[in-house]
């Protein structure tokens, strides 16, 4: 199976390495707009060759769409427009509904299969990649009517590669779930890291003062602001409505504050610590060895 991958960062990279671990494909080619990420990805094994963009779409069985979510509406359809037939196309994008929409009447449609691979970290390029970066993460799928049985099967046989566990949403629901739980905590450390940037002119101070609690805090304002920014612009009505949300509380908690409401403050931190039975649910799932028949059990439930 020849496979390419566009956009040879942290997610196309680590796609790339755990398929070329897996003996999925023997044939992976690569590219980015970016010269020397080329050059690093060929250096670091993440694929085995770069080409002209062109040649690369023309000749591969798969392809593999990880670039921003801005550049990704605009190329799915030139795409579509020159790969072969029987070629199955997937992109990784963290919005859906405008990628699903940028192609919705195009004739080559149920070759494509909108997904959402949710994993990464806050470091980017390809130097970032690395082996088992979606072990045991969720993979989400939009309009599975609308892609071919083939372009599925094909596409599940990648994420089972994968070690991820699919399910499948509606673009616009996986937009709003995905606001609450990704989108609106970037924002939250993007601006919880100006703020403390604001305030704190000489950074001598933040660095002699910072402990775990601002380090883990701020660590997704490391992120992207290239893959970032469209992400919230494409997202910005479902993420407008979190952040509303996230205001409303920072505003009570604030009024509540400035009145040394002691008890209100004490209320409102242990109705927030019943996150720890959530997140102590999703580390023991992921925790959990992931073998294939589960996940073909989730794909075609």
């Amino acid at each position: 199976m020849k496979v390419t991958i566009v956009g040879l960062g942290l997610i196309g990279g680590s796609i790339g390495l755990d398929l070329r671990k897996a003996g999925l494909t023997s044939d992976l080619t690569g590219v980015d707009l970016h010269e020397d990420h080329g050059r690093k990805a060929v250096e670091l094994g993440l694929v085995d060759k770069i080409e002209q963009e062109d040649k690369a779409l023309a000749e591969a069985d798969v392809v593999i769409l990880a670039i921003p979510v801005n550049t990704m509406s605009a190329l799915l359809p030139q795409v579509l427009d020159v790969i072969k037939k029987g070629a199955v196309v997937i992109d990784t994008g963290s919005t859906k509904s405008l990628i699903c929409r940028s192609v919705s009447n195009h004739a080559n449609r149920q070759q494509f299969v909108a997904a959402h691979p949710i994993a990464g970290t806050e470091n980017s390029g390809p130097e970032a990649a690395f082996i088992g970066l979606f072990t045991n993460k969720t993979n989400i799928i939009c309009e599975r009517e609308k892609s071919s049985e083939h372009s599925l099967e094909v596409a599940s046989k990648i994420f089972d590669t994968l070690g991820m566990k699919t399910i499948f949403m509606e673009p616009e629901e996986h937009d709003k779930h995905i606001a609450y739980v990704s989108h609106l905590s970037h924002v939250s450390s993007f601006l919880l890291g100006q703020t403390v940037l604001d305030i704190e002119k000489d950074e001598k101070n933040i660095f002699n003062l910072a402990g775990s609690g601002l380090t883990s805090t701020v660590r997704l304002a490391k992120s992207s602001p290239d893959m970032w920014a469209p992400i919230f612009e494409q997202n910005a009505e479902y993420l407008g409505q979190a952040m509303a949300e996230y205001i409303m509380h920072l505003q009570r908690f604030h009024y509540q504050l400035m009145k040394r409401n002691t008890k209100e403050i004490y209320n409102v931190l242990k109705e927030a610590n019943k996150i720890r039975k959530v997140l102590d649910r999703q580390e023991m799932n992921s925790s959990t060895p992931h073998t294939e028949s589960k996940e073909k059990t989730t794909i075609q439930s």
